[in-house]
């Protein structure tokens, strides 16, 4: 059982980055299926897949990394609300991620969006992680 389901899944994907793998399996939830199609949305990863095996469900993920460098488009990922310590931010102290180059990831009464949709809609929320 895992205690923090955001940070698992950050954990994750921090990890595949690090060891250059190109596919990366999570299992499944509605809050991990809503942040995968905003890193999707916003270029951060390739490609993902849902897949039902009748019990939880798996994330299949394809990072994307530069053809060149072979670097990752994920520079960074920071779990910023915790279980024992949870950060809310209403629409006008929303965080700007290196001055609007990162997202910031916000779980709101509307359901989870990037901090700058979140201000747009005039929302406050919890504020998840920010990735850049």
């Amino acid at each position: 059982m895992v205690i923090d389901p955001v940070s698992d899944f950050l954990s994750r994907i921090r990890n595949a980055i690090m060891a250059k793998h190109r596919v990366v399996e999570i299992p499944a939830s509605n809050l991990k299926k809503s942040i995968t199609k905003i890193l999707f949305d916003k270029g951060y990863i390739l490609n993902y897949k849902f897949i039902d095996d009748n019990k939880q469900g798996v994330i299949k993920i394809a990072l994307k990394y530069d053809a060149q460098t072979k670097e990752s488009a994920i520079r960074s990922l920071k779990r910023v609300s915790t279980p024992g310590l949870r950060s809310y931010a209403g629409y006008r102290e929303m965080p700007r991620v290196l001055n609007g180059l990162g997202i910031a990831i916000v779980s709101t009464s509307k359901g989870i969006m990037t901090d700058k949709e979140a201000r747009n809609e005039k929302i406050g929320g919890e504020v998840l992680c920010y990735i850049y």
